[in-house]
């Protein structure tokens, strides 16, 4: 789970809030929709190789320094977000889960739950996190070729309180904004290399 601290949100006006996302509030979904200006094999690969989410996993201002991932039905992964809070100390953000299913550059489906720096699990409160949460949520990733070469993104987290429903909301958009950064320049570095 990507998230931005509730009270960031807060903070910010309207329209710094405003993006690609829409939360259905009744089930408690979130959903993202972000089409990427690149194939899908690239668009893939920046999601499943450890070196690559590296580079865009979190909101703006975070970093991702480790990222632990055993790709296969029933592996698992321990990924890490690493920020400012409001106070200005630099913390880290663990999550761990297991994948559920992958059809290769068509979807991922995995658990998420708050944990430890050795991938325990822990409570969100751990976190600072409000709302009632469940043992773990889910995350659906669909991958979708779109006309023109381009790769449209279907995230969905299921079982999010509602209360972070906007700061989850925020910290995916801006991670996927890092993340279509991300594949502009490796399409650019890709196209340079064929090309000589």
């Amino acid at each position: 789970m990507i998230w931005v601290d509730p009270n960031y949100v807060q903070k910010q006006p309207l329209k710094e809030l405003k993006g690609m996302g829409e939360t259905n509030k009744n089930n408690k979904d979130l959903i993202i929709n972000r089409v990427f200006d690149v194939p899908i094999q690239l668009v893939w690969k920046v999601w499943t190789n450890p070196d690559m989410i590296k580079k865009w996993w979190g909101p703006k201002d975070f970093t991702a320094p480790e990222i632990s991932i055993d790709f296969h039905v029933g592996g698992k992964y321990l990924y890490c977000m690493r920020g400012a809070g409001l106070d200005g100390v630099v913390k880290d953000f663990w999550n761990t889960g297991k994948f559920i299913e992958i059809e290769p550059k068509e979807k991922i489906a995995a658990t998420v739950r708050f944990a430890d720096e050795h991938g325990n699990p822990v409570p969100a409160s751990h976190y600072g996190m409000p709302g009632q949460w469940p043992e773990h949520i889910m995350l659906t990733v669909n991958f979708e070729e779109v006309e023109g070469g381009k790769t449209k993104v279907i995230v969905r987290e299921t079982g999010i309180p509602e209360v972070m429903n906007e700061p989850a909301r925020l910290g995916w958009e801006q991670s996927l904004d890092k993340m279509a950064q991300l594949v502009f320049d490796e399409s650019k570095r890709i196209a340079s290399v064929a090309y000589f």
